[in-house]
C-alpha cells in the first residue's frame, strides 16, 4: 500500500496554527472599538469608513518592517518588544503627515510555526494598537518550512489613518527662518542595526548578554529599546495646526529624512551638540571607528522626530510638550538652498 502523505510531512502544522490563531483573536479583540465590522479569520477586515466630524477625510496608509533587529530577539529570545516597534513606527510614519491611525493589519511568516513566540509578538502588536488608539483588524500567520532558519520569522505592518484635508501636513509652508526642533529617541528605533550588530558582535567581539557600563545594560537591552511613538504628546499641536511639517528619523538618519519634508529652494543647518546623543552612539562609533558622516547617514543619533515650525510659535510648542514630561530641543534653522541638511 502505498505510503500517505500530509502536509506535516511537508513541516506544516495546522494544530500549532490553529493555536496561534486563538491566541492571535483574544489579542485583537482588546482592541477593537464600535468601528469594527468584522471579526480576525474573516478573509477580509471590516472598518466602518464614515466620518461625520471630518470635512473631507483622507485616508493615509503606510507599510514597514522592523528591519534586521529581528536577529537581536531571535538571539536574546525576547519577541514582545517586536511587536510594538512594528506598530509604533508605521504609527509614526502616517503622523508625519498629520494622521490618526484607524487600523492595522500584520504579517508574520516563519518556518516553524511557534505558537508562544508568534504569540509574543502578537502581544506586543496588541498592546501597541491600545495605547495609538488603533484597531487590530486582521493579519496573516504563514508558515513556511524551508524558507527560513530555525527559530527565526519576518513580520511586516500594514496601517491606515485618516486627517481632514485642512489639516494635512505636507511642508509646503516651510520657509528660510523656520525652526528645526526634535524629540529624543531612545535608542537606534528600527534603524541601522546591521552596522551595530556588526559593531557589537564581530568587531568588539560582545554577545547580547555582555553588561557594558557605558550603556548601563547588557547590549541585548541596549539594542532592544522600543521604538516609541510620538502620536500622544504631538496630537493636540497637530490639531492646532501650527505644525509646519514632521520628519520621522528613520533609516537614513536626519540627513536623508528631513529632505522629504523641504520645499523647493530650501534647506536646514544643524547645530550638532544641540541635542544629547545617547551614549550607545557614541559607544558604536568608537568600537568601529565610524566617520561621523556614516553616523548621522545610518542612524538616527538620539533623535526621533523633528518638528519644522514658525520662529514665532517654537517656544509654544517646546512649553507644550515639556508640560507633558517631553523633552524637546531646538537644534536647528531652515535656510535658503536646494533641499541639503547641513551638521556642524
Amino acid at each position: 500500500m502505498k505510503q500517505q502523505i500530509a502536509y506535516s510531512d511537508a513541516g506544516v502544522y495546522i494544530y500549532a496554527a490553529t493555536r496561534a490563531t486563538e491566541r492571535i483573536k483574544e489579542l485583537a479583540r482588546q482592541t477593537f472599538n464600535e468601528r469594527t465590522l468584522s471579526e480576525i479569520g474573516s478573509f477580509g477586515g471590516m472598518f466602518d469608513g464614515a466620518f461625520p466630524n471630518l470635512h473631507q477625510p483622507v485616508l493615509v496608509a503606510s507599510a514597514d518592517g522592523v528591519g534586521t533587529k529581528l536577529k537581536i530577539a531571535f538571539t536574546a529570545g525576547v519577541h514582545n518588544t517586536i511587536g510594538r516597534d512594528l506598530v509604533n513606527h508605521c504609527v509614526n510614519d502616517i503622523l508625519v503627515q498629520g494622521a490618526r491611525p484607524l487600523f492595522f493589519l500584520d504579517y508574520i511568516a516563519t518556518g516553524k510555526l511557534l505558537p508562544e513566540v508568534v504569540g509574543n509578538v502578537i502581544e506586543g502588536i496588541a498592546g501597541a494598537c491600545r495605547e495609538n488608539g488603533c484597531v487590530l483588524l486582521g493579519g496573516e500567520t504563514a508558515e513556511m518550512p524551508g524558507f527560513y532558519s530555525s527559530g527565526e520569522y519576518d513580520v511586516a505592518g500594514f496601517i491606515v489613518g485618516v486627517v481632514d484635508r485642512e489639516k494635512v501636513i505636507d511642508g509646503k509652508q516651510i520657509r528660510s527662518g523656520d525652526v528645526v526642533l526634535a524629540l529624543p529617541s531612545v535608542g537606534l528605533h528600527t534603524n541601522g542595526y546591521s552596522l551595530a550588530r556588526k559593531l557589537f558582535f564581530e568587531v568588539a567581539g560582545l554577545d547580547v548578554g555582555t553588561y557594558v557600563d557605558e550603556l548601563g545594560s547588557t547590549v541585548g537591552e541596549a539594542l532592544l529599546q522600543p521604538h516609541i511613538s510620538y502620536l500622544r504628546p504631538l496630537a493636540d499641536l497637530v490639531d492646532s495646526r501650527i505644525i509646519k511639517g514632521l520628519a520621522h528619523i528613520t533609516g537614513g538618519g536626519l540627513k536623508n529624512n528631513i529632505p522629504r519634508i523641504l520645499p523647493a529652494g530650501t534647506a536646514v543647518r544643524i547645530k550638532m551638540g544641540s541635542w544629547p546623543v545617547l551614549p550607545i552612539f557614541s559607544l558604536m562609533q568608537k568600537i568601529g571607528n565610524v566617520s561621523e558622516a556614516e553616523m548621522y547617514r545610518t542612524f538616527n543619533m538620539g533623535v526621533g522626530m523633528v518638528i519644522v515650525c514658525a520662529h514665532e510659535d517654537s517656544s509654544r510648542i517646546q512649553d507644550h510638550l515639556e508640560q507633558q514630561g517631553e523633552k524637546c530641543y531646538g537644534i536647528g534653522e531652515v535656510i535658503a538652498g536646494n533641499g541639503q541638511v547641513e551638521i556642524g
